[in-house]
């Protein structure tokens, strides 16, 4: 690999720093919601404000503009990506620039085909999704959408399994035997992320984790480890009550990698609440996971 010189580096901050500043003047206050006020003189958005929508400090935003030398993570780029409404070639350019690689990019996700998505829809009413090793949900039916919580009502980036599982009050509530499903799901994370210490998108993801839960914190801090593997869960769903389901993992790559997971019910009352889901979700729109571009599929 190629080690950057100093003037090479030089000139890639000032790249950065006009393209963050024209990306900024081109925005109203309209778009993202703010108050113009009467004695506006900048063009755009003030470095203040992009600053408050990044949640990031006006000094260490200034100094981004003014090409200092300093270190930006994946996560405050991403932010400033939204605050400033780029969209996916910009956020590449962006990344690009800062020469970091990006924990999100919005290219589609080879693993989830046209042909595995209409074995997802056809796995109905079992509920059914396709998951990476690092706990993304790359893709899901309609059952699956409302197993836990609305799946479509979340963000892309919080569409993940184990962060759901540690922070989302709803789909907490729905499983049966919290303290151990979440005891298991942190050990797999350890044992998958074994492989990749050194990826931004594994390292934010854990980040966030330690930063938001107190509860994943002290289990992580065990250092144990669990292998992947299925098992009877009990879900208590809000809509249709509690649900006996035979947890199936079934690999697309590498056991590691990428997986197909479906969750068969073990009984006939299972199976009847799992048909009432079905019906519920069919009078909703199709998941947002069937639009939008997949997260890699690491």
């Amino acid at each position: 690999m190629a080690v950057e010189t100093g003037s090479e580096s030089d000139v890639r901050r000032h790249e950065l720093a006009e393209f963050l500043r024209s990306r900024r003047e081109r925005i109203t206050p309209e778009q993202v919601g703010l108050p113009r006020g009467r004695r506006r003189r900048t063009p755009g958005l003030r470095r203040e404000e992009v600053a408050h929508l990044s949640a990031v400090g006006v000094t260490w935003y200034t100094w981004l503009e003014q090409a200092r030398d300093i270190q930006v993570s994946p996560q405050v780029l991403d932010a400033l990506a939204r605050a400033l409404l780029l969209d996916a070639t910009e956020r590449t350019h962006l990344f690009a620039l800062a020469g970091v690689a990006d924990p999100a990019p919005g290219g589609p996700c080879p693993t989830v085909t046209p042909a595995l998505r209409q074995m997802l829809d056809q796995l109905e009413p079992v509920p059914a999704c396709v998951q990476n090793s690092r706990y993304d949900i790359l893709a899901y039916n309609r059952t699956y959408g409302r197993l836990l919580c609305d799946l479509d009502a979340l963000p892309r980036e919080e569409r993940n399994c184990i962060w759901l599982a540690f922070t989302n009050a709803e789909w907490r509530a729905a499983v049966a035997e919290l303290p151990d499903v979440t005891r298991a799901m942190a050990g797999k994370f350890r044992a998958s992320m074994a492989e990749h210490l050194a990826e931004p998108a594994w390292k934010a993801l854990l980040h966030r984790l330690e930063t938001s839960s107190a509860e994943f914190r002290e289990i992580w801090a065990r250092h144990e480890v669990v292998a992947q593997g299925g098992r009877t869960k009990i879900i208590r769903n809000a809509q249709v009550g509690l649900l006996h389901l035979e947890h199936t993992n079934l690999w697309l790559g590498p056991s590691s990698g990428p997986r197909l997971v479906t969750y068969v019910p073990v009984d006939e009352q299972s199976r009847a609440g799992l048909e009432r889901l079905r019906e519920l979700a069919l009078q909703e729109p199709a998941p947002h996971a069937a639009q939008e571009p997949a997260l890699p599929a690491v």
